[in-house]
């Protein structure tokens, strides 16, 4: 199958903003005091436990890592799909909550969106071939 180029760039350039969007979120969410991440905005550290806020920062943690890693070393690169969809399927979730609380969900939609785009084009349209 002949790939085309600017797809493949297209590609590389929403999986760089996903992994900058995730690995920033993700962060913050493991290492950042509770009240702290309620003072930026996010509230939804006031409705979740910080178990469960710790456990999505570490997600999304390694959800980044997923959609850059093994591409870009060409090890398992089927691992990059996966964390774009397990991405996807987590904005989806989000979104929900967002939207049950009466706040906009754009940045999840936005996040979404680039994550599904990832997996379609990573799985059907310009897959990486392992080494």
């Amino acid at each position: 199958m002949k790939q085309s180029k600017g797809l493949n760039i297209a590609l590389w350039v929403a999986q760089g903003l996903l992994v900058a969007a995730f690995l920033i979120a993700g962060f913050m969410k493991l290492t950042a005091p509770i009240d702290e991440l309620a003072a930026n905005g996010m509230s939804f550290v006031n409705t979740f436990s910080e178990g469960i806020v710790r456990f999505i920062g570490i997600s999304e943690l390694l959800g980044g890592i997923g959609l850059i890693l093994p591409a870009w070393l060409r090890i398992k690169p089927i691992l990059t799909p996966i964390a774009a969809i397990a991405l996807a399927i987590v904005m989806v979730l989000a979104a929900i909550y967002h939207i049950s609380v009466g706040e906009p969900p754009v940045p999840n939609i936005i996040l979404f969106a680039l994550a599904a785009f990832v997996a379609w084009g990573r799985l059907k349209k310009a897959p990486i071939q392992s080494k």
